[in-house]
């Protein structure tokens, strides 16, 4: 099921957003666990993250399940939105993207690519996210928040930069985008550090609680009684 596209806008107008929610990794760090499923205030992650994105400016949503999707479906099967499942997760995140920008529908002006695992989100970051973008200067396609100089997400960018992505090879995605078009990119300097609060590792989910007070919790039955005992060294 996918939102209905509700107009289209020019630079400072009405900008018609698709949102691409990745929530298709391995999470290894994580003891190979689906980290989107963690709970704030008893909200899995991913339903805060959908939430955010509908609740300001967002016209149509994609979610891209791989890794666990039997799990995660059911937590977000309500959210009108286009589930997509993506059959080689293992490929990576640009795969999972390109098949985000392929499942989103023809007429959007810009593309907003979020994580299911940023813990703070809101939909007040959405809208003003959205809202740089569409004061982003002149000549930039890409807009990302950065903290202190560091890169954040979610980011937005325009319905061009979307079909040069998929124009691209298979190796194309955000980051090689941006490397090849510097002068396209409009770093946004916030000093929001919702964009940059992600949970990798158990150790982001301790450095959260004492930063914020914010307890991030495993549903039950995801919980164990070494929940990390089988941690994986590779880098998800």
């Amino acid at each position: 099921m996918t939102n209905n596209l509700k107009g289209h806008g020019g630079r400072h107008g009405r900008v018609a957003v698709g949102a691409v929610l990745l929530a298709a990794g391995p999470a290894s760090r994580m003891g190979h666990q689906p980290k989107c499923l963690l709970e704030l205030g008893g909200v899995p992650l991913i339903r805060r993250q959908l939430i955010a994105l509908s609740g300001e400016g967002v016209d149509e949503l994609v979610v891209v399940l791989g890794h666990y999707a039997d799990r995660i479906e059911p937590v977000v099967r309500d959210v009108p939105a286009t589930l997509v499942r993506h059959p080689d997760p293992d490929a990576g995140q640009v795969s999972s993207l390109r098949l985000g920008l392929q499942a989103l529908a023809g007429g959007i002006d810009a593309v907003l690519v979020a994580l299911a695992d940023q813990p703070l989100i809101e939909a007040q970051d959405i809208k003003d996210l959205i809202s740089a973008y569409k004061k982003r200067p002149a000549g930039a396609e890409l807009v990302q928040p950065t903290v202190d100089g560091l890169p954040g997400n979610p980011v937005v960018f325009s319905r061009a930069v979307r079909e040069q992505i998929l124009a691209g090879g298979a190796h194309v995605g955000g980051k090689q985008w941006q490397a090849a078009h510097p002068h396209a990119v409009y770093r946004w300097a916030t000093a929001n550090t919702h964009y940059r609060t992600d949970v990798d590792s158990p150790e982001d989910i301790e450095t959260l609680a004492a930063r914020t007070g914010q307890r991030l919790r495993w549903p039950a039955d995801l919980l164990t009684e070494e929940p990390f005992s089988t941690l994986h060294p590779t880098i998800s």
